[in-house]
């Protein structure tokens, strides 16, 4: 096929970064293993992260501002609208996203729409990505793995079809299901899969935080970061993440997303814990 102009060659670049950066992150990744200062397995207790208990206690005033979302549904951007790389995993409209933070930036204007959890995820060290994710009835969501084991992914329940068997991850060759208010911590390095068969709508609040390591392994993981944050793949999120806050503060909708009064939460939602 034959591929011309600044836009071919973009591609052509964007690819031969993929393919060789994956083979790369696959050996830094053995590194990293051995360097780990909690279990190379894919499901991690949520015991091993000081910041967990504090969590889960405010999961509701970070489900109450979800939910408000949820009402809007339809205004939320698609994931791959965000992040097109993931189009592969995800070319529907049944999975939404609200970013909060995009590898290390912090998105001032999603996370002055949800305070409450913008507050938590201050508090947890060191977050990469956070979104809030939606996902409609019937989606899946195939066989994947993430970029590097320099990160460790967190699933915090937030509204949870039932019943259980419906909605559910697959992680390496076990299957898990989302309970509110508990997280689910894993290794998204380790093949893992999404099925929402139910006929309700699955939200979770998505995090990523570093990979507790020894001193070795911390300055690889800095180092990558540092590098990955400099890839068109962050450095087109970001953009497009400005882009629909742009459409949308410019939005003549009534019920339009930006303007919506409803959206800005106040400090007067409730914390109360389990």
């Amino acid at each position: 096929m034959r591929v011309g102009g600044t836009e071919g060659l973009g591609a052509l670049r964007r690819n031969y970064v993929k393919y060789y950066g994956r083979r790369l992150a696959r050996r830094l990744d053995n590194y990293l293993a051995r360097q780990s200062l909690v279990p190379n397995q894919p499901v991690l207790a949520p015991a091993l992260f000081p910041w967990a208990a504090m969590v889960e206690e405010r999961w509701e005033a970070i489900a109450a501002e979800a939910r408000i979302l949820l009402r809007h549904r339809e205004e939320l951007p698609f994931l791959q609208d965000i992040s097109p790389d993931q189009s592969r995993i995800s070319p529907d409209d049944k999975w939404r996203a609200f970013f909060l933070y995009v590898f290390g930036q912090r998105m001032e204007n999603n996370c002055s729409r949800c305070p409450q959890t913008a507050a938590l995820l201050k508090q947890v060290p060191g977050i990469q990505n956070a979104l809030l994710s939606f996902l409609a009835p019937g989606k899946i969501v195939p066989a994947h793995r993430g970029f590097s084991k320099s990160i460790i992914r967190c699933h915090l329940g937030l509204v949870v079809p039932e019943p259980p068997n419906q909605c559910f991850i697959d992680i390496g060759e076990a299957r898990y299901s989302w309970q509110q208010g508990r997280l689910l911590i894993f290794d998204d390095t380790y093949r893992h899969s999404i099925s929402n068969n139910s006929d309700q709508e699955r939200v979770v609040l998505l995090f990523d935080v570093p990979r507790p390591l020894k001193l070795p392994g911390r300055l690889l993981r800095d180092a990558i970061f540092w590098a990955v944050r400099r890839t068109g793949y962050v450095k087109g999120a970001i953009r497009n993440q400005a882009r629909w806050e742009q459409r949308q503060s410019c939005s003549d909708l009534p019920n339009a997303f930006g303007r919506n009064p409803e959206l800005r939460l106040t400090a007067e939602t409730s914390t109360t814990s389990r």
